[in-house]
């Protein structure tokens, strides 16, 4: 027989044991690999790991101690001094490290932040005052330059109509003084109207009839003139916005096309005026273009500055007044052009939300 009481029989491992060896089985060994193998998210849960670690650790550390030092501070208060001030300035430490540095550093880190935003939009608060204020002044030189002219020929005119009552020039002088201050009374008109914020009167619109109510105002003028009109409308151009203010948008944008024309005399002369929608349906868009002399490329990017002007009784603020107006409609104009090849403005507005169409 065997004897039994040599065999020995397996030691069972504690459940604990067995428990934690199985979660470290499943648990990732970020520990062990090197930051480049880990994803942003895995290094995060191996520092806070690491953090968490170290605060359970302490907090043990922390309640031995007390353990220890407390009877010590009751019954023998020097031994338990000299123990706390060896064991606990350490401790101490670790507690300001991990409990307290971090929230000082948010906080401080809050503040550096605020004071560094803080300066930053001052320093570009003064830049847009600075810009504002060189605007202000280019656009105060360009309306003294603008009236201080006309006015002062149209004084010096009467000045010699006064010394010479009699003079038979007087009569065109008087034509040309008129002429003047009829420049003047535009041209102060065209401010106002730029400057102020006129009253938009949304409501549902086609934009085809506010460019057959446009264009009807040019037959007389293009019965005259030899320039040829080609309108191509392929769409309703259904809209949201004031009929009147893209009326007048309209008017000045051929009314320009055509006096370039004109004023160079180009030889068969034709304005294009376009409209429909982009392929998804979602924006109308208005082409005006003509065959003229086009834009010379110093002048392409300041013709929708105030008061700048190529026409010889322009007022410079046509151009103006249509981009202010276009964008107040939530749209954008755009300008395309060369020396001798003509000019293109393109025009783009938001469709209106489909309500059931525009009444007819």
């Amino acid at each position: 027989m065997r004897d039994s009481s040599h065999e020995r029989r397996p030691r069972r491992r504690p459940r604990r044991d067995h428990r934690r060896r199985h979660e470290a089985e499943e648990a990732p060994e970020y520990e062990e690999l090197d930051d480049a193998l880990l994803s942003g998210p895995e290094r995060a849960l191996r520092d806070a790991r690491r953090i968490a670690d170290r605060k359970v650790k302490l907090t043990g550390d922390l309640v031995r101690l007390a353990v220890i030092v407390i009877p010590l501070l009751i019954f023998l208060p020097p031994v338990g001094l000299i123990v706390l001030l060896i064991w606990g300035s350490g401790h101490v430490r670790d507690v300001y490290r991990l409990f307290l540095e971090p929230k000082l550093r948010e906080r401080y880190l809050r503040e550096e932040v605020q004071k560094q935003v803080h300066a930053h939009l001052s320093h570009e608060r003064q830049e847009l005052e600075g810009e504002h204020a060189r605007s202000m002044h280019e656009l105060s030189a360009s309306i003294a330059h603008e009236i201080r002219n006309p006015i002062t020929a149209a004084k010096s005119l009467v000045q010699q109509m006064e010394e010479e009552p009699a003079a038979p020039e007087n009569v065109e002088y008087a034509r040309v003084a008129l002429e003047e201050l009829a420049r003047v009374e535009r041209s102060v008109s065209h401010l106002l109207r730029f400057a102020r914020d006129e009253e938009m009167r949304v409501a549902p619109l086609r934009l085809r009839d506010v460019i057959d109510s446009a264009l009807e105002t040019f037959r007389d003028r293009l019965e005259r003139s030899e320039v040829e009109l080609d309108v191509q409308l392929d769409s309703d151009g259904e809209l949201r916005g004031d009929p009147e203010q893209l009326r007048r948008v309209v008017i000045n944008l051929v009314g320009n096309a055509i006096d370039a024309i004109d004023e160079s005399a180009t030889p068969r002369g034709r304005v294009e005026v376009h409209m429909g929608e982009n392929l998804a349906a979602t924006h109308v868009w208005l082409r005006i273009a003509d065959n003229g002399p086009g834009i010379e490329d110093a002048a392409s990017g300041r013709i929708f500055s105030p008061f700048y002007t190529s026409k010889a009784n322009g007022t410079g603020l046509g151009l103006p007044i249509c981009k202010k107006l276009v964008e107040a409609h939530g749209g954008t104009i755009e300008v395309k052009s060369e020396p001798g090849g003509g000019a293109e403005f393109l025009l783009s507005f938001a469709k209106a939300e489909s309500d059931g169409g525009v009444e007819s």
